[in-house]
């Protein structure tokens, strides 16, 4: 099906393609599952599961307890692991995607490994102490997220030092790539002004890159780097290759596949998005963060300067009593940081909630315009290049 070299990955040999996690509940088990099947790395979002298990949701009715909050999201990643594997039957990769900026992280690292997610991704901070995290589950890949060749060198470096793995310590699996110009979600330059630097671009970063493993004694392949950010063609994965990357990953592509695991409306949202609908703004979690201007997040920065001048820490501004994050800006009073409850609006979005919904997007048309396609499907184009058949017109769609 294509002659892309493939991505080798702790003794599993995988497509050029990896399934970014995308929370809250959007990438869950139906979506990874799916691209694992397909022989590709399929990715969970590890944060706030719940909302997809109607019997924990309703333990969790009136609940502000945070361990108890806690507790339910640990059964419910369980739940999608397994889940997850079993559509996947053996083929491809399930990861579980963990953002070092949850206050829980190391908890659910722990959950992750013991229900046998095969890799932990994660982000959304220097993930230093993922090593220790997973240590006793040593067939468990390691895949930091990060944004320039600095940030790999201070990981690198960091994680040789742990001889407690060997004399050379524990090097990553994989490292991902994220380009902040274009990515959705969480971004990885925390000053917003950075997003468009040069110095993020491929053909800048991976060089960079390539010269901290030479430095270091790594050899050129020893560690595959995955560049993640704006690929959306069969040409750009082409390129990320042809620039020394081991595969790709995507995100809103695979967001509104059949298989994606958020409602319809959801993915409408971004489906519909034009260019001028995509916009940055600060999060909660002190990071800039890409979405869709919908009605929520339009009245949220019209209101914004006014919020940040009011911002004062007070744990009962937590909407929902999860303290999900280790740094809130609602909850901290983090006057330069957002105001607003990040879960909230995220499952929102997750229930197609278009009027109080935050749906992250990435910046870049999608590979199939308005369609909704399947993950098998998205998957063969971006090999390929080779489009599939347009989308049949449905006689209701005639009448309407």
């Amino acid at each position: 099906m294509t002659a892309s070299p493939p991505l080798a990955l702790r003794g599993h040999t995988l497509l050029p393609i990896v399934q970014g996690g995308m929370g809250v509940g959007v990438s869950a088990h139906r979506l990874a599952g799916a691209v694992a099947r397909a022989g590709a790395m399929g990715t969970i979002a590890s944060i706030d599961l719940r909302h997809h298990h109607a019997d924990l949701m309703e333990q969790a009715k009136h609940c502000r307890d945070k361990d108890e909050l806690n507790r339910l999201n640990l059964i419910a990643l369980d739940r999608e692991i397994k889940a997850a594997l079993e559509i996947a039957s053996g083929r491809g990769l399930v990861a579980v995607n963990v953002m070092k900026a949850v206050d829980a992280h190391p908890a659910y690292v722990r959950q992750a490994c013991a229900s046998g997610a095969q890799a932990i991704v994660m982000g959304a901070g220097l993930p230093l102490d993922l090593p220790e995290l997973t240590e006793g589950y040593p067939d468990v890949a390691l895949v930091p997220i990060l944004s320039d060749a600095r940030g790999v060198a201070i990981l690198l470096k960091k994680w040789s030092r742990l001889k407690k793995f060997g004399s050379g310590g524990r090097l990553p699996d994989a490292i991902v790539i994220e380009h902040p110009r274009y990515a959705g979600g969480h971004l990885g330059a925390p000053n917003p002004a950075d997003l468009a630097s040069v110095r993020f671009d491929f053909a800048e970063v991976l060089p960079g890159i390539f010269k901290v493993f030479e430095d270091m004694g790594i050899a050129r392949g020893q560690i595959p780097v995955i560049a993640g950010g704006g690929i959306n063609s069969h040409e750009k994965l082409r390129a990320a290759l042809t620039l020394g990357a081991s595969a790709v990953q995507l995100g809103t592509p695979f967001a509104v596949t059949e298989e994606g695991d958020a409602h319809p409306n959801f993915k409408r949202v971004l489906l519909d998005a034009k260019p001028e609908d995509i916009v940055t703004f600060m999060s909660v979690a002190g990071l800039p963060a890409r979405a869709v201007k919908t009605p929520w997040l339009a009245n949220y920065l019209k209101r914004e300067p006014r919020l940040q001048a009011c911002a004062k820490a007070d744990p009962e501004r937590c909407a929902i009593g999860l303290h999900c994050l280790t740094q809130c800006g609602l909850r901290d009073g983090l006057e330069k940081a957002g105001q607003f409850c990040i879960d909230s609006q995220l499952v929102a979005a997750l229930k197609g909630d278009v009027g109080k919904g935050l749906f992250f997007r990435g910046s870049e048309p999608l590979p199939f315009g308005r369609d909704i396609r399947t993950v098998q499907q998205l998957i063969d184009y971006l090999l390929t290049g080779v489009m599939p058949h347009p989308v049949a017109i449905q006689p209701e769609m005639l009448a309407a």
